[in-house]
């Protein structure tokens, strides 16, 4: 009888080590499940409706840490949230595009898109170097203010390995001069004599987050705000190639560090981008409902508010602080890059 118990209590113990890394998450995972679900709540205020509920997340989860503190008992959770449901997300992102979306925005259009995303990368980046900013945290807020804003960070972060005060620096960035586009390109079509389809492209090549983009656009009227998003939607596909170039880099670069082998071993290769990828090309050969579609893009941007809220809860702003004003600079001149460069190739070929 002994034997068999003893038997019995051997097959079971391979399930327990899961059992208890499935506890150990639990706390952590509601903690930032409910900070995910106050940044939607606080969303409801009035003059906060134009915010993504990614930002807000950040920053009450920074909030809280900051002057409360993250539980001990939260930590494998928080951890959890920002790498699992992180990749989760981004993989889920990809049903909010097809390839024939890409192809509504035209040859031109995508070319204007995708040569803007890439000299606004090029030039923060550079930039970032002669002002002395941290190759990381400058990365950051190339890939937040050329790409899709706080989504483009964290999963350009996946890569890059910066600090947690790093992406809540490029978050920030993106943030207050996505905002500023958002509230100033409405007041300046007529002045640039931008007709709605030109507006549209505009914002959606230059604008850092989606909904600033849909805020913007749409002001202009349904045709501008329509092309906008479609232009801004053609911009998030390019968040993959983006990645997995910079996962190459950063593995040449530990490359010359260490020895061959150890470098390969920690090949930073992207699975989840290539997720993303698959995504796209499955949403583009299926047709799914209306319906359902939205169901999985607030599921989307619901994970990818837990995601920030946890990197919230792990953001020390006396680090964020040390970081100085020069990012912040950059963050500035890289969104007037960004706003003047895609504007100029809007008027040229647009």
């Amino acid at each position: 009888m002994t034997d068999r118990a003893s038997s019995l209590a051997s097959n079971a113990d391979p399930v327990t080590p899961h059992v208890r890394r499935a506890l150990a998450v639990l706390p952590g995972l509601l903690m930032v499940s409910v900070v995910a679900a106050s940044a939607y709540g606080l969303r409801e205020l009035p003059g906060l409706t134009a915010f993504s509920p990614l930002i807000l997340a950040i920053l009450i989860g920074t909030a809280l840490h900051n002057l409360v503190g993250t539980p001990v008992i939260a930590k494998a959770g928080v951890a959890f949230s920002m790498r699992r449901l992180l990749r989760l997300g981004i993989i889920l992102l990809g049903f909010q595009l097809t390839v024939s979306q890409i192809i509504d925005v035209g040859e031109r259009g995508f070319l204007i898109v995708a040569t803007t995303l890439l000299a606004t990368f090029v030039f923060t980046v550079s930039l970032g170097r002669l002002l002395g900013v941290e190759r990381k945290l400058a990365q950051l807020i190339a890939a937040g203010t050329s790409i899709c804003g706080a989504s483009a960070v964290i999963a350009t972060n996946t890569v890059t390995n910066g600090d947690d005060e790093d992406v809540a620096y490029a978050v920030a960035c993106v943030t207050i001069f996505g905002s500023v586009a958002m509230f100033a390109y409405p007041l300046l079509p007529t002045l640039l004599h931008l007709d709605p389809h030109a507006f549209g492209l505009w914002s959606g090549a230059s604008i850092h987050e989606i909904a600033q983009v849909v805020a913007a656009a749409f002001q202009y009227g349904k045709s501008a705000g329509e092309f906008g998003t479609i232009a801004k939607l053609s911009r998030v596909v390019l968040l993959a190639p983006v990645v997995i170039v910079l996962g190459w880099l950063a593995s040449r670069s530990a490359s010359t560090r260490a020895s061959a082998s150890a470098a390969s071993s920690r090949l930073p290769m992207p699975w989840f981008v290539l997720g993303f990828v698959a995504v796209v090309g499955l949403n583009s050969l299926i047709t799914v409902p209306a319906a359902d579609r939205a169901e999985i893009a607030a599921v989307t941007t619901f994970l990818l508010s837990v995601a920030l809220a946890a990197m919230g809860l792990e953001t020390d702003l006396r680090k964020l602080m040390a970081r100085g004003i020069r990012p912040a600079l950059l963050g500035a001149l890289a969104f007037l890059f960004i706003a003047s460069f895609s504007l100029m190739l809007v008027k040229l070929f647009g």
